[in-house]
């Protein structure tokens, strides 16, 4: 499935990427989210590529085999929509299309909002636009789910991580089976009640989801593997600068999406759950007013590419044909 995937690095801004690439063509990004790797887009390379396109996925910053700098402060977004920026330049094209899942969704859409020169058009799985910083502040997250917030519990330094980090495979298969579409019961948002772990709250499954095999698992394994006791700080070191972003970011407040956009969700995604979701993808149109499409998939949890690829393939090769080259 990724034999004709080629792997190297790339220096930006002070950081080394690592990158996975196939095929000729316009440039079209693809971001990963959390706790993911350039891997969760293996059934996108072919499909994008055979259409035209040199599709490039990094590992972002702190993930898999790219540098994870100490800092964290060194994880705001205006770090992460730098890299992107240094990306393009570094791969000697003009512009890209963006495409950004999760955590990589806000990567997407604000890098299409600082910098419309270098984007012909963005799309989001999973993750709205929400502008300015991706997420809700801190505070109101714990007014409105407490204490136990998944993101509030990847704020406290070295917990989570130690946690993840204790046995990543059977961390990996908690978070991705307990995100799936495939999940018994009704999707809601991620509460850690007191004296547990995520991996309390999502379970210990034997089984994978029919979208993920144990092949599929073992690589995210050894993509995590390359940073051993701190395989989850680079990742979680994103959630903890929610505050930061918002602060930093605060003059972009108000502004939308300006270039053509598409937005993909699954009908049980426990994004949709959150505070707000429902009231930004009734905005869509006013936030992004040259939207191309907003899809929704039945059945589909939140990891979208991974769990319905021919509906995100067919609906991605739709915007690209939609943009030009």
């Amino acid at each position: 499935m990724t034999d004709q995937v080629k792997h190297g690095f790339v220096e930006v801004n002070g950081v080394r990427l690592h990158i996975a690439e196939q095929g000729e063509g316009p440039l079209v990004l693809l971001l990963h989210g959390f706790p993911e790797s350039w891997y969760s887009w293996r059934h996108q390379f072919g499909p994008l590529a055979d259409a035209g396109y040199r599709v490039v996925a990094p590992d972002q910053r702190g993930y898999g085999r790219s540098d994870r700098p100490e800092a964290v402060e060194s994880y705001t977004l205006p770090h992460l929509v730098g890299d992107v920026v240094a990306l393009i330049r570094a791969l000697g094209a003009e512009d890209a299309v963006l495409v950004g899942h999760d955590m990589g969704g806000p990567v997407a859409w604000l890098t299409a909002v600082m910098r419309p020169d270098l984007v012909r058009g963005v799309a989001g799985l999973s993750t709205p636009p929400a502008i300015p910083a991706g997420l809700s502040p801190t505070a109101l997250s714990r007014e409105t789910y407490g204490d136990g917030f998944y993101q509030l519990y990847f704020q406290q330094p070295g917990r989570a991580d130690a946690e993840l980090a204790a046995d990543p495979a059977a961390s990996l298969r908690s978070i991705l089976a307990g995100g799936s579409g495939d999940r018994p019961g009704e999707p809601r948002p991620w509460v850690i009640p007191d004296g547990a772990s995520l991996l309390d709250l999502l379970g210990r499954p034997r089984e994978l989801p029919g979208w993920l095999t144990e092949e599929d698992l073992a690589v995210f394994v050894e993509d995590y593997s390359v940073h051993g006791a701190h395989a989850f700080t680079g990742p979680l070191n994103w959630y903890r600068n929610i505050d930061r972003n918002h602060e930093l970011l605060a003059a972009l407040r108000g502004l939308g999406v300006p270039v053509p956009a598409l937005y993909i969700v699954g009908e049980r995604d426990m994004v949709t759950t959150l505070r707000g979701v429902d009231r930004l993808r009734a905005a869509l149109p006013q936030i992004a007013p040259a939207l191309h499409a907003q899809l929704t998939l039945p059945g589909c949890g939140h990891w979208t590419q991974q769990e319905r690829p021919a509906e995100v393939n067919e609906a991605l090769l739709d915007f690209l044909a939609h943009l030009g080259k």
